[in-house]
């Protein structure tokens, strides 16, 4: 047994003594491996008497254990010091300024983005904004979608894992369910747009699982198609940056607005290039529609004294068209060279009153 609290003794050192985690290896190596010294120590039990076996057995066992942990606890201090040391190298001093040859842009879901909530800010809308994931009442069953929707699929939605009730929490399909939390927590007049990101199992080159959606909606004692309307083309001619643009309101349906339509915008094609606000050729750039008196109910307001519209549209899919993006899946490739190409300099703050593109 003195043999053993020896060797223990010795391989303890080592341990100690090994400054990086090569030479921890090699200690592991040396002692634990297939020809390590407590291996080799191992091998000699069956050449042992029963009596001899039974003792010399649980003292090496306990020590392999013992020299095991020993160097499993001293690679786990050899890791921590080696990352503490990588990351003293790699502080950054933000107070330095930055290089004359380096200069970010925005992207252009985020001038996008600033654009459309600059418009509806000049139009009193307040911005809101609500969690990526939702459960089935907000996202679904207050917006009025009904048990057998498409959308409530798993190849239409991203569903997580069922609750021990058998409920399941979501990625939100759309930013309507920030419009159900607002009513319900807000006294009208209501006035917001929503801007983030929303998610469906869908991807193509118009299509990606992850996208930017924004949504607005406006709850007061009268409200009707007619202001819709004209806050919808206002906003079309204020995006687009032009001085008419021509629309109309296909009817349409959705389960949360009554009556619901699609909004197309007058463009024409000229080479590559795709002018709004002139030609005869149609393209629809969103839903809207009058918010249906059960969500109202749904949401604890009475839809005999309230009434109000709801808009929303793809971030991406504007931006696409207003700055000649062929290909929605670039948005998110992380190419330096493709944000370069059609970033924006980070200083230009987008307003009506300077410009929203520049």
């Amino acid at each position: 047994m003195s043999d053993i609290e020896t060797l223990e003794q010795e391989l303890t050192a080592k341990i100690a003594g090994a400054e990086t985690e090569a030479a921890l290896e090699d200690v592991r190596v040396a002692a634990l491996g297939k020809k390590g010294v407590v291996s080799e120590q191992m091998k000699t039990l069956g050449k042992m008497s029963p009596e001899k076996r039974k003792e010399m057995g649980p003292a090496l066992n306990g020590l392999k254990t013992r020299i095991a942990e020993a160097i499993e606890a001293k690679k786990t201090k050899l890791e921590d010091a080696a990352l503490d040391a990588r990351l003293a190298t790699e502080k950054v001093d933000i107070t330095l300024p930055v290089a004359p040859d380096v200069k970010g842009k925005i992207h252009p879901v985020s001038q996008a983005t600033e654009e459309i909530i600059a418009i509806f800010s000049a139009m009193g809308f307040d911005v809101v904004e609500g969690p990526d994931i939702e459960d089935d009442f907000h996202n679904f069953t207050a917006l009025n979608f009904p048990e057998d929707h498409p959308a409530r699929e798993m190849h239409d939605t991203f569903f997580f894992e069922p609750k021990e009730d058998g409920s399941r929490m979501l990625l939100r399909t759309h930013t309507s369910p920030v419009q159900i939390r607002t009513m319900m927590n807000e006294k009208p007049p209501i006035r917001i747009v929503i801007p983030g990101r929303t998610f469906r199992c869908d991807s193509d080159q118009t299509h990606t699982p992850m996208f930017h959606q924004v949504e607005g909606l406006v709850i007061d004692h009268e409200t009707h198609m007619g202001h819709l309307k004209g806050t919808l083309e206002a906003f079309a001619k204020a995006f687009f940056e032009v001085d008419t643009v021509k629309t109309r309101f296909r009817p349409h349906f959705f389960p949360f607005t009554e009556p619901s339509a699609e909004m197309d915008i007058g463009y024409e094609r000229v080479g590559n290039e795709i002018r709004i606000g002139q030609g005869d050729k149609w393209m629809e750039i969103l839903g809207c529609g009058m918010v249906h008196p059960n969500v109202l109910k749904n949401c604890g307001l009475d839809p005999d004294e309230y009434q109000g519209f709801a808009f929303g549209l793809g971030i991406d899919r504007v931006a696409m068209l207003k700055y000649g993006i062929p290909d929605l899946r670039d948005f998110f490739a992380a190419d330096a060279r493709w944000l370069e190409h059609y970033g924006f300099d980070a200083l230009d703050q987008p307003s009506l009153w300077a410009g929203l593109s520049r």
